[in-house]
């Protein structure tokens, strides 16, 4: 059914949008990078109890969103002691939207993640997506934050709770989606580094990061996503999305960029990490030199950290480690150690780093450029 885009805007929504311009949630502190970095996050998974979500031939939204939400907590908390992990629930119950921002909201956390997972009347639809607060620029975006925003028929008086939001306008949604433009920055910069991790780490299917009119982020004062991690409608994804290998996949990527966007926000914050110096002309020179000596030979190394900001290699900045190498792979830097010519010295390596970088893995470089894995494998066993 078509939308009437003419029909008057609801005057409850706007009294509620002049209330927020009016209310603390507006003060330009959103503006800026948190203080203290990121202490807080808030770790939301879609649907639960009456609410299925949606629903393949096997699996449901709520169950899974549940399983993936749990683990990506779990990783913060084992990993990332620092950061405090609060869960809107833990358990197959229904939580209406408005709540799930309020413990958002009085938890004053600095960032909200919410778990889905995906549908679409093509089976063949697949991929990852995070979606932002923003203005939904295409039909098939606005389908998805109809079916998201739809949770709110399942509440009792809706009508008051939400001050006249009408799920299926688009008034409505475009009212909301001016309420968090405060966060969008931030949170578009979180939902990059989630999403080039289901990419370049999880193998999955990238379909970027998007805006939304959803009504679960415009109701939280602090920057937030919802990732769908798959679709649900596809057979091949719902069976990788309900099996425990591909949960830990999904979880540990958005948990990898996660951790990406905390350094980020922490150096930012001038909390921990050393940021290099512009090179001097000699040393430009000398790194000139050192590239072209280089051979064509094959080296493995250990990957420890990765940023997009290029930062000190100083062993205060590692944990200790000596003689790390930053190579500039497109817009990201990433920090390696060891140079070895053979794949399984470089695996055994690994172990040992992972007991001071539990995500590290091999990676293998040319010429001080990344080359895929798989060629450089393919290519020194011809």
């Amino acid at each position: 059914m078509p939308i009437n885009i003419k029909r008057p805007i609801h005057p409850f929504l706007v009294l509620t949008f002049f209330a927020f311009l009016l209310s603390p949630l507006a003060e330009v502190k959103g503006m800026e990078d948190p203080p203290n970095g990121i202490r807080t996050v808030v770790i939301d998974a879609g649907h639960g109890g009456k609410d299925p979500g949606a629903v393949g031939k096997k699996g449901r939204e709520k169950d899974i969103a549940l399983s993936i939400a749990l683990m990506l907590g779990s990783y913060i908390e084992d990993n990332i002691p620092e950061v405090k992990v609060i869960y809107t629930r833990k358990k197959d119950v229904f939580v209406e939207l408005k709540e799930r921002a309020d413990i958002a909201n009085k938890a004053e956390a600095d960032l909200f993640i919410s778990i889905h997972v995906n549908a679409h009347t093509q089976p063949s639809a697949s991929g990852t997506l995070t979606l932002v607060l923003g203005q939904h620029r295409a039909d098939e975006n606005f389908d998805v934050a109809v079916r998201e925003n739809s949770v709110i028929l399942l509440e009792e008086d809706y009508e008051i709770t939400y001050e006249g939001f009408d799920p299926k306008s688009t008034e409505s949604h475009i009212m909301f989606t001016l309420m968090q433009k405060t966060y969008f920055k931030q949170s578009i910069e979180f939902g990059d580094f989630v999403q080039d991790q289901f990419r370049d780490r999880a193998q999955r299917k990238d379909l970027g990061v998007r805006e939304q009119g959803l009504l679960v982020l415009a109701q939280t004062s602090m920057p937030g996503v919802l990732v769908e991690t798959g679709f649900i409608s596809n057979a091949e994804e719902e069976k990788y999305l309900m099996s425990n290998y591909g949960q830990e996949i999904i979880a540990s990527a958005i948990y990898r960029g996660f951790k990406e966007y905390k350094e980020e926000i922490d150096r930012r914050s001038n909390l921990s990490v050393v940021v290099s110096e512009d090179p001097s002309p000699a040393a430009i020179a000398e790194t000139s030199m050192a590239t072209d000596q280089k051979t064509d030979q094959v080296l493995f190394s250990v990957q420890v950290a990765s940023s997009k900001n290029k930062i000190a290699t100083e062993p205060s900045s590692f944990k200790g480690y000596s003689q790390v190498r930053v190579i500039q792979d497109g817009r990201w830097y990433k920090y390696l150690v060891g140079e070895e010519s053979n794949y399984l010295t470089a695996l055994e390596m690994c172990k040992s780093v992972k007991a001071d970088f539990p995500d590290a893995f091999v990676v293998a470089s040319r010429n001080d450029g990344i080359i895929p894995l798989k060629d450089a494998l393919e290519e020194i066993n011809r």
